[in-house]
């Protein structure tokens, strides 16, 4: 029953936000009474930390190379843009929806944010870079402003914009990062297209949250 409390909870307050979803709804989508989920998360706060908790999952490392990895997590970012039910960093949106910086959701936050930067660290150490801790800390600038942007522009390219700036940052540290872009393309064409503006496409997660109002809608697809 915990887990099930926990995937309607993720889809709820995912889907919806955190404070538009009441204990009460989410017993209800389950089928059960709030005692019985009380019986399990003591209050609601307790329920956000949990579903938070079971988010915080550390980013895995692979056989290729340490670039090619660090390049790579903007292309992932760019699949998950594109996933219909997108609605940005779960872990940011909890901070925002709360404003209480001593709240649970706040650390778990701070400590997805920081096991991330450790992970561009680690591979930025294996490439041998100046400053490692530095680096880190700008790619992981240009993640979360990735991240805001496709939200707002609802455009998946966000995150091959951030792919690029990333590959000028590890090439200015002396990183070999080849001469093509995400897809293979040419950086000369990538910079004949990057002076096209942007068209403003509509959000999928406004479009679903405007034709469904029922909390049953299906379970939107986001980062992980």
């Amino acid at each position: 029953m915990r887990q099930r409390i926990l995937e309607t909870t993720d889809r709820l307050f995912y889907g919806h936000g955190i404070r538009a979803v009441g204990v009460d709804t989410v017993a209800a989508e389950i089928g059960i009474s709030k005692r019985t989920l009380y019986n399990y998360f003591p209050s609601k706060d307790a329920l956000i930390v949990a579903y938070l908790s079971r988010r915080l999952r550390p980013a895995p490392f692979t056989d290729a190379p340490p670039a090619e990895q660090i390049l790579g997590d903007f292309d992932r970012m760019e699949r998950n843009f594109a996933r219909p039910g997108y609605r940005g960093c779960p872990f940011v949106n909890a901070v925002a929806e709360m404003g209480d910086p001593a709240h649970g959701a706040n650390k778990i936050a701070v400590a997805f944010k920081e096991q991330r930067r450790l992970w561009f660290r680690d591979l930025l150490r294996r490439l041998e870079v100046a400053d490692p801790d530095g680096l880190s800390m700008q790619l992981m600038l240009l993640v979360d402003g990735a991240i805001a942007a496709a939200l707002v522009r609802g455009d998946p390219r966000m995150a091959r914009a951030a792919r690029e700036a990333a590959r000028v940052l590890l090439a200015a540290a002396g990183v070999d990062v080849g001469s093509t872009n995400a897809g293979g393309a040419s950086l000369r064409d990538a910079s004949a297209r990057s002076a096209d503006p942007l068209p403003v496409q509509s959000n999928p997660a406004r479009s679903n949250r405007r034709k469904k109002t029922r909390h049953g809608a299906a379970r939107p697809q986001h980062p992980a």
